[in-house]
């Protein structure tokens, strides 16, 4: 089974080579890597220059976005399952490995695998718990990997979001399209925290009230998920503002 792995980064020196060398250290024979940069300036051109050897696909450009970034990715990529594991986070001994086994025999047009993260403060984190699946539960997108097919059949991300756009997919596939979950309860991928949404809560708590309206939920059963999460989140969101 061939896997495609799509890093996206911008202006990340200190971190890329660790996330790289994640990728190209996993000993798995069919690999395809695949590195988007959106125009870095910091020296992370020469960091992945250095690991040029090992990539498939390498563009520095400028783009309009996370999900764009993780778009131009995806539609380079040519194996038969596509994994996104962006600057910062890692994946651990192993994780391609598993995930090829977990695929095997499973249909590739309506499949999806989590497996579970390690958090950098919270340890580890569930992959996919189903009790959850309409109250916005998915683990980072670094623990799921996503067949070819399904994304040509239920399309990629949605570059209006700034910050849940991989929210916005999971739950379209998983909730609105049907596609079937393989959850495997082993950690692959090592997640830091601190980036761009974990900075802005209230208004990832807006998109995820977004996303679930669009795809059907009732508005009271939204909404109020969404006030009691802004209440349990409001001191690291007042925190956030100073």
């Amino acid at each position: 089974m061939k896997i495609s792995i799509v890093t996206i980064v911008r202006n990340n020196v200190s971190q890329i080579g660790e996330t790289m060398d994640s990728v190209l250290n996993q000993d798995y024979p069919e690999l395809e890597y695949i590195v988007i940069d959106g125009a870095s300036t910091d020296g992370t051109v020469e960091e992945i220059e250095k690991r040029r050897g090992g990539l498939a696909v390498f563009v520095s450009e400028p783009d309009r976005g996370i999900y764009d970034a993780m778009n131009k990715g995806i539609a380079r990529a040519t194996g038969d399952v596509i994994g996104l594991i962006n600057s910062g986070d890692r994946y651990l001994p192993g994780a391609l490995k598993l995930v090829a086994e977990s695929f095997a025999g499973r249909d590739l047009g309506n499949s999806i695998f989590w497996g579970d993260v390690i958090y950098e403060k919270k340890g580890r984190v569930r992959g996919f718990r189903p009790e959850n699946r309409y109250r916005g539960a998915f683990a980072p997108h670094p623990s799921m990997f996503v067949p070819r097919r399904v994304y040509e059949r239920i399309g990629a991300y949605d570059t209006s979001f700034r910050l849940l756009g991989d929210y916005d997919f999971m739950y379209r596939a998983v909730n609105h399209c049907g596609v079937d979950v393989i959850y495997v309860p082993e950690p692959v991928a090592f997640y830091r925290e601190g980036g761009f949404s974990d900075r802005n809560i209230a208004a990832c708590l807006r998109d995820e009230l977004h996303v679930k309206l669009r795809y059907g939920q009732p508005r009271w059963k939204a909404e109020t998920e969404y006030f009691l999460k802004l209440i349990k989140n409001l001191p690291r969101i007042m925190l956030a503002k100073c």
